[in-house]
């Protein structure tokens, strides 16, 4: 069986935390500075603060810009539920607007999306995008756009490391980046996230709050001329800190970064050279993204054969296969609290009913690359290489 996702762990990595343990500093300490501060140089940013998931990133990041209760937050229903969930915390609320052909939320919606909530009264201080699978939002314009109507731009990028828009990295674009270093992703920390920006306010408000808004961290009161015992709680804060034990992971996955990504980039155009005349829609390629993964559509005018039949028989010869994602406005939830119908949001549909995501990852072999190309073209054209 071909698994949709191992993670590109080596004996590098394993020494490294080895070495951390040996070293009897555990938690919150140098290698989390020493990651924080590679790991800003690499996205160009001027701070980076390290957590431990994309989740408490976000959280912190709408906790910097001061979300309020009722406030509300336009962001896409193509993404995980922690892109929401999160706004939920403040009590304030999520607008999803729809997305475009490639995933990513719309501008154009995102446009309509304010419209329509200015003219019901709503206050809208935030735009959320998340860069799906790694290819870049349109963030010229959505910047432009919250540049016209006074609004804070945290970027989802929990797929997009490393990602670029011209020369310039996903992580110094908008006012606060969020990352994740999930087990599944381009980068893993096993579990962890960071956050960047280039805001020396929010920066300072985000290294308090996620660790108990107290004034210090453990290691700064070990390298401190006052009492190791002694601190100051300035505010009531979370506990979001990064291990040292994750940290010394990321530094060595750090490295290898762009070993990685170049070959994503080579299974990415074995797969799209291998689909082009098959009747699916493939993924735009972008020099510029980070191949987290890589999403196919059936076509229903064109193919005979359902996403989840085709998801079921990718199975049964061998290879995993996921889909990114069931959007937010189908769940419980958001049915219920706001009224959302499977229609409001009709690319959104489209995209869901059709997308499949295929393996694409650094552990992959070649023949592994091959055995998903055979088993797609054997269920969509009875073709075997």
């Amino acid at each position: 069986m071909i698994p949709f996702h191992k993670p590109s762990v080596g004996e590098e990595e394993i020494e490294a935390v080895a070495e951390t343990i040996r070293s009897g500093w555990l938690s919150s300490g140098p290698k989390v500075k020493q990651f924080e501060e590679v790991f800003a140089q690499n996205v160009s940013a001027k701070h980076a603060i390290a957590v431990n998931s994309c989740t408490a990133a976000l959280h912190l990041s709408l906790e910097a810009i001061g979300l309020k209760e009722n406030q509300y937050v336009i962001t896409t229903p193509l993404t995980f539920a922690a892109t929401a969930e999160v706004i939920r915390y403040f009590k304030a609320h999520p607008i999803f607007a729809d997305i475009d052909e490639n995933g990513n939320i719309s501008p154009g919606e995102i446009e309509i999306a304010i419209k329509k909530a200015q003219h019901e009264g709503k206050e809208v201080t935030t735009i959320l995008p998340v860069h799906f699978a790694g290819q870049p939002c349109d963030m010229n314009r959505i910047l432009k756009i919250a540049n016209y109507n006074g609004l804070h731009v945290i970027e989802d990028a929990a797929h997009a490391f490393p990602a670029s828009i011209g020369l310039d990295m996903i992580g110094s674009i908008g006012d606060l980046t969020c990352f994740s270093f999930y087990a599944t992703k381009t980068l893993t920390t096993g579990e962890g996230g960071m956050v960047t920006t280039n805001n020396d306010k929010y920066a300072e408000r985000i290294k308090r709050m996620r660790l108990h808004g107290v004034d210090r961290d453990i290691w700064n009161r070990y390298n401190s001329d006052k009492p190791k015992w002694y601190y100051l709680v300035e505010d009531v804060g979370f506990k979001y800190n990064m291990t040292d034990i994750a940290a010394a992971m990321g530094i060595v996955q750090l490295k290898r970064t762009y070993e990685f990504w170049g070959r994503r980039v080579e299974i990415a155009e074995k797969y799209s050279n291998a689909f082009a005349d098959l009747p699916i829609r493939l993924p735009n390629e972008f020099n510029n993204q980070s191949w987290h993964l890589y999403v196919i559509r059936l076509d229903p005018q064109r193919t005979n054969i359902k996403r989840d039949d085709f998801i079921v028989k990718m199975a049964e010869l061998g290879v995993g296969t996921s889909v990114h994602f069931i959007p937010l406005h189908l769940h419980p939830y958001y049915v219920n609290k706001y009224k959302y119908r499977p229609l409001d949001f009709p690319v959104t549909m489209s995209f869901y009913e059709s997308c499949v995501s295929l393996p694409i990852y650094p552990a992959m072999t070649d023949d592994d690359v091959d055995r998903v190309i055979d088993s797609v073209r054997k269920i969509l054209i009875g073709e075997r290489r």
